[in-house]
């Protein structure tokens, strides 16, 4: 099939290709267009297969104007986008990155990929693998002579970069790995043996001991309401390895509230969630101790699929939510080590909101004079404000209030009618807690995600209902 030519210029270079998993996109490197001189003439376009015809391309945001910014390909989900570019800031001749698809469907944030994988000479020419293993070619690694190709795995929070030898790598430069299924394949060689100067090769992987697990995190984001949990789509969620803080991916959770990561064995994650109006909140999953040994595998290739679900609360102005598990001592207000590690709960989740200031407040039940309740409750109530202030929280986001037995949520009356000893302490027990509400919240005070603003770059404008479900899939392409 010939391309048009306004993608096939006639006098420009058009070449190095990647093609989204669904087919609907294309990102290709252009150079010699007169834009700019020498080698930083070579830029990223992108076209979008719409009404049975590619349309115009595009050249993408996430080039440098000042680099060579070229060799993309596309993680198996769609979702990122990883190519080699020389621009400043990096670790040597060229570099890898990788950019990620943002709520607005553009790709943005563009990342380098780090000293593990990228070093003083040249990486370029990625492809990721069905098991989400990256290969490239470079020639700053230990190799065989020119560029050699590598594969890059991930365990444990940890990246480990392999050469992968003889005979896929030889004395001369290897590059462009390729594979169309998990033990077949193409690479580019200028090796001796050829019949030119840069040929392509097949092979294929004949070990025998070959089998590879994908695991896989599907979630829903939801929220509690008075009717009950709710479904909540439309929602940021983040996959960050809790070893080092990396944001590993991110998704905009569908119109049923689904997303999907891959994830890696033996490692532990915060899974953080993010919509306006509801406060961001950050669980935990882990795939350690839940990985298949593979002694166990029967197949080529076994999908492992875990289940999660993330909670979002909205944000209203003035609603007590109460703080698990924060005891004191009898006529004490030191907090506690127990009570500690629930603030610290607190601490974070006032980290992940700086838009908010809350009331911190203490409540007691009624076995002691209202005087002495009301002034325990206060110096409660202050000492745990102290606690996260100490913790790095401005103290102005602040307010810590003693409420003592004034708010009781089980009266004395109902307590006495309880039938046993143990039931009456339970209800006692409910009276003593520690509660916050937020009293401000200013959004200006967000963390911001990148600038977003309406420009026509990437993404034509959405006129037709066509247009609007393949933005959608574009958005979510696991899903």
């Amino acid at each position: 099939m010939q391309l048009p030519s306004y993608i096939n210029s006639e006098n420009t270079n058009d070449g190095t290709i990647a093609i989204s998993p669904d087919g609907s996109t294309m990102i290709f490197a252009k150079g010699n267009s007169g834009r700019k001189k020498g080698s930083e003439d070579v830029d990223l376009y992108i076209s979008r297969f719409r009404r049975n015809q590619w349309t115009e391309p595009t050249i993408m945001r996430v080039n440098d104007p000042k680099a060579w910014d070229s060799t993309p390909a596309f993680t198996q989900d769609g979702n990122s986008l990883i190519f080699a570019s020389n621009r400043k800031g990096g670790f040597g001749g060229t570099d890898l990155y990788i950019a990620t698809i943002n709520r607005r469907g553009r790709f943005g944030r563009v990342q380098n990929l780090g000293p593990e994988i990228n070093t003083a000479g040249n990486e370029m020419f990625p492809h990721v693998g069905e098991d989400g293993s990256i290969y490239f070619a470079s020639n700053g690694h230990p190799g065989l002579g020119g560029l050699d190709i590598f594969k890059v795995t991930r365990e444990s929070g940890k990246l480990n970069v392999e050469n992968l030898g003889s005979p896929v790598n030889s004395s001369s430069d290897d590059f462009a790995m390729f594979l169309y299924t998990i033990d077949k394949g193409f690479f580019s060689s200028n090796r001796e043996s050829g019949a030119g100067d840069d040929d392509i090769y097949t092979f294929r992987n004949e070990d025998p001991n070959l089998k590879i697990v994908n695991y896989f995190l599907v979630g829903t984001t939801v929220t509690n309401t008075e009717e009950g949990e709710k479904i909540l789509p439309g929602t940021v969620v983040k996959l960050q390895a809790r070893s080092d803080s990396t944001i590993l991916s991110e998704k905009l959770s569908d119109r049923d509230g689904q997303f999907r990561f891959r994830v890696y064995p033996e490692e532990d994650y915060f899974l953080i969630a993010e919509k306006t109006d509801y406060l961001t909140s950050r669980s935990t999953f882990s795939t350690v101790g839940k990985t298949i040994p593979k002694d166990q595998l029967t197949q080529l290739v076994t999908n492992k699929i875990f289940e999660t679900k993330v909670a979002l609360d909205q944000i209203v102005i003035d609603k007590a939510i109460v703080v698990e598990n924060i005891y004191y001592d009898l006529d004490k207000w030191d907090i506690r080590e127990d009570a500690a590690q629930e603030l610290d709960k607190l601490v974070t989740m006032l980290e992940d909101n700086p838009e908010i200031k809350i009331e911190l407040s203490s409540h007691t039940d009624s076995r002691q004079t209202a005087d002495y309740n009301l002034d325990l409750s206060k110096k409660r109530a202050q000492s745990a404000v102290d606690y996260i202030v100490s913790q790095g929280i401005d103290p102005d986001r602040l307010v810590a209030r003693g409420y003592g037995e004034s708010e009781l949520l089980i009266s004395d009356e109902e307590i006495n009618e309880l039938p046993t000893p143990e039931a009456r302490e339970r209800a006692h027990q409910r009276n003593r807690r520690t509660e916050f509400k937020i009293l401000e919240f200013d959004p200006s005070k967000s963390i911001k995600e990148e600038d977003e603003e309406d420009e026509i770059d990437e993404l034509e404008l959405v006129e037709t209902e066509e247009d609007k479900k393949d933005l959608e899939s574009k958005i979510d392409w696991d899903n």
